[in-house]
């Protein structure tokens, strides 16, 4: 469980986020949610530590992170997988290289015990065999799995996505999404993913902060997002048609299931 408590930062003299507090809980699908320029991936960086906030504290399962001793907090980012927007791989490494290489960094592994955990996370990701090919020969959604597979290759704790399924076609993003959340589940990770993408809000969205202009309006899961009074959001929420559609169709449901329970009762006197 990560708790963020009362971040702020400022870049320049400019409010980037303001106040932000909440709670990431293990084993779930957590989604920092918010149009562009809203500071989700400034709060990320903040967590991680890779910026320093203004004002406020991270906690990591209990243990003081922000100003905390320097062996403290290298001790928790060894616990960190980060997937990165575009991938980040190393262009002149292979697939195994690639995964291998905070298994280097990070682990006293031998070579024998390192190749091990890349076939293994490898398998993990769908992409057995695939160790000998280069970034340039991968597919765009290939590249995000050989991401994840780096990712959790020193049996991360704690999972940071920046816009996992960015750039990718509606069905491949469906499956990355599918795939950060079955590894989630499968080996109780506290996963942070930030998105603007309503697919994943909807499809795996178990805990959901909403940031806007720098401030947290609203916090939920997946099955509320839409019956919300928060204007901002639902400004987000239905900038496009299908959801908007969406929301038409939902409302006119209960409105047809409320007659229905309303004529029920009016023909039988008794249940009145």
């Amino acid at each position: 469980m990560i708790e963020i408590h009362n971040i702020h930062k400022s870049f320049d003299g400019k409010k980037v986020l303001d106040g932000v507090s909440g709670v990431f809980e293990t084993g779930m699908t957590n989604l920092l949610l918010g149009a562009s320029g809203t500071g989700k991936s400034v709060l990320l960086k903040c967590i991680v530590g890779l910026i320093k906030p203004d004002l406020g504290s991270v906690t990591f399962d209990g243990t003081y992170f922000t100003n905390n001793k320097l062996d403290i907090r290298q001790e928790i980012r060894r616990k960190i997988g980060m997937l990165f927007q575009g991938s980040a791989l190393f262009d002149s490494m292979t697939v195994e290289q690639n995964v291998e290489f905070p298994l280097k960094m990070l682990t006293s592994m031998s070579k024998g015990e390192r190749l091990d955990r890349v076939n293994f996370c490898l398998k993990r990701v769908g992409l057995e065999n695939a160790n000998t090919k280069m970034p340039s020969e991968l597919s765009g959604g290939m590249k995000k799995r050989v991401g994840i597979a780096r990712a959790i290759a020193p049996n991360c704790t704690y999972l940071f996505c920046d816009e996992p399924n960015s750039g990718l076609d509606p069905q491949t993003a469906i499956k990355i999404d599918e795939l950060i959340k079955e590894i989630t589940e499968e080996y109780n990770i506290t996963t942070i993913i930030v998105t603007h993408d309503m697919n994943s809000v909807i499809e795996i969205g178990d805990k959901i902060m909403f940031l806007y202009q720098g401030k947290k309006l609203w916090e939920g899961s997946r099955d509320d997002i839409m019956d919300t009074d928060i204007r901002e959001l639902n400004d987000f929420i239905f900038a496009n048609r299908l959801m908007r559609d969406a929301r038409k169709v939902e409302q006119e449901e209960e409105e047809e299931a409320e007659s229905i329970e309303q004529n029920s009762k009016l023909d039988d006197p008794g249940s009145i």
